[in-house]
């Protein structure tokens, strides 16, 4: 079993897939803690209705971003988290964080990465025309969604689609492929591996 603190921002639809996961014990961790930036996040009442902790840590009240990070390392580490996963954290990490937690923080991301990362990727993706979109979960570094891929699935881009229609097909598949990785983290099938050009890779043991 691993145990999992979760940064939200937002709506926590991807918390909702991790906590029916571990509920359905399809996903064999516990999530320790739930750390939000923003005190009226949805992702909160989410984790107070299946009885996991939460914790609001104000980015505005901080110095700057590592004063930040800092602090979510103090509440992480005070509740004996293990892997750190981003779900809709609309925050840019720090190596004060990065370094407190290497290559255990996951976070996933709505395209086929290294195309279209940062924001409105699924924009980004209708823009440039391609026919394939998709989500990447992948652990981070101090690059915008440049670490290690772990995982992707891929979404047909339909005729007709716009930013929501896509962004919520992506969606039900993040749902599918998050705690599916996690999973693998729980039996300790991802291995990261250095490589000659000085980036890590990952492998997935079957």
């Amino acid at each position: 079993m691993i145990r999992l603190g979760v940064l939200v921002s937002g709506t926590g639809t991807n918390l909702q897939a991790i906590l029916d996961a571990v509920a359905e014990k399809r996903l064999d961790a516990r999530v320790e803690v739930v750390v939000s930036n923003v005190a009226g996040a949805g992702a909160l009442e989410r984790a107070r209705a299946a009885g996991v902790a939460t914790v609001v840590v104000n980015h505005k009240e901080h110095a700057d971003r590592r004063a930040f990070d800092a602090a979510l390392v103090e509440v992480l580490r005070a509740r004996g988290v293990e892997v750190v996963v981003l779900a809709g954290f609309m925050r840019l990490l720090t190596g004060v964080l990065l370094d407190a937690f290497p290559m255990r923080v996951v976070n996933v991301h709505p395209s086929l990465l290294p195309a279209f990362p940062g924001v409105h990727s699924q924009k980004q993706a209708l823009d440039y025309g391609v026919r394939v979109a998709g989500c990447t979960v992948h652990f981070v570094d101090a690059g915008t969604d440049t670490g290690p891929i772990i995982a992707q699935a891929a979404v047909p881009v339909e005729d007709g689609d716009d930013e929501e229609s896509l962004r919520t097909r992506i969606l039900a598949r993040e749902h599918e492929l998050l705690p599916r990785v996690l999973q693998w983290l729980a039996e300790g099938r991802v291995v990261v591996l250095p490589d000659p050009s000085g980036r890590a890779k990952v492998r997935v043991l079957t």
